[in-house]
């Protein structure tokens, strides 16, 4: 994926390398007593410089993806949790609200999905005629998570109030209730607090002028073998800076952020399972 996005640069900087060695050594003749020579000098001091800053951006956004994976495996065991412990508490009899709670855990799950990618929230896929007064109600312009969430806390409180769960029963409860509000907010965090700008832009402008710099010291060490030689490094360096970039927004919907879509279906089967 990296080499056919960077395909058109590195073609651009193989014809930049070959003019740089066709004017050094054949139009301005330059001897190899010249000045330029020690050019390679730079680039061996700012090589430090440049990994090192190219480890510390690739390690930060990993770090971003690996929280949010982390986040949605809590989600997926605590959703677990929930339904295991209603699937105990509420007899079998209860039908109705094992059927509201079968629904209404995963809903939160793809709440969540749609919010972090900025989609409108397919409530209309639990909704039916028993059930549709409670769903109805989401205003989709509004925090959908937050309103699924509500809705959880309201139908507990309802059992608790028609005597259906015990106040130990209720605390019992709380602790998976609290988590989805929680890893939710933990999500957006990370969603809506991007790397800075200007340390992005500030790596791109270093890798460019490192990159442009050097065909002009190291012609007189290779020649024309120069061309392949900065292909190859231009490659090294401006994939790592994509690969971050891809990675740094878990949430963005690439190929390689975590698949809270397949995520959340896995919470749907597993849910229907339990109860």
């Amino acid at each position: 994926d990296t080499f056919r996005q960077l395909a058109p640069l590195i073609a651009g900087i193989c014809i930049y390398s070959g003019l740089v060695a066709y004017l050094e050594l054949e139009y301005w003749k330059l001897s190899e007593m010249s000045y330029v020579r020690n050019l390679p000098v730079m680039h061996s001091l700012l090589g430090f410089a440049i990994s090192m800053l190219l480890v510390f951006r690739t390690n930060t956004a990993y770090d971003r993806w690996w929280e949010g994976r982390k986040l949605w495996g809590s989600l997926v065991n605590n959703s677990r949790n929930l339904a295991m412990k209603l699937a105990v508490i509420l007899s079998t009899e209860e039908t109705g609200q094992r059927s509201f709670f079968r629904k209404i855990i995963p809903a939160y799950a793809y709440a969540l999905h749609n919010h972090l990618h900025k989609e409108k929230t397919r409530i209309e896929l639990f909704e039916d005629e028993e059930h549709k007064h409670i769903f109805h109600d989401i205003d989709h312009a509004k925090h959908v998570p937050n309103q699924v969430a509500l809705i959880m806390y309201q139908h507990i409180q309802q059992l608790y109030n028609e005597k259906k769960i015990t106040g130990e029963q209720l605390l019992f409860l709380n602790a998976e209730l609290q988590s989805f509000t929680d890893i939710c907010g933990a999500c957006e965090r990370i969603k809506n607090t991007p790397i800075p700008f200007s340390y992005s832009v500030f790596i791109k402008k270093f890798i460019f002028f490192y990159i442009m710099t050097l065909p002009f010291g190291y012609v007189f060490q290779l020649g024309y073998y120069v061309i392949p030689v900065v292909a190859f490094i231009f490659y090294v360096l401006a994939s790592l800076e994509l690969i971050a970039e891809e990675i740094e927004d878990p949430f963005g919907g690439d190929s390689n952020d975590v698949p809270t879509e397949l995520l959340s279906q896995n919470i749907h089967r597993h849910i229907a399972e339990i109860i």
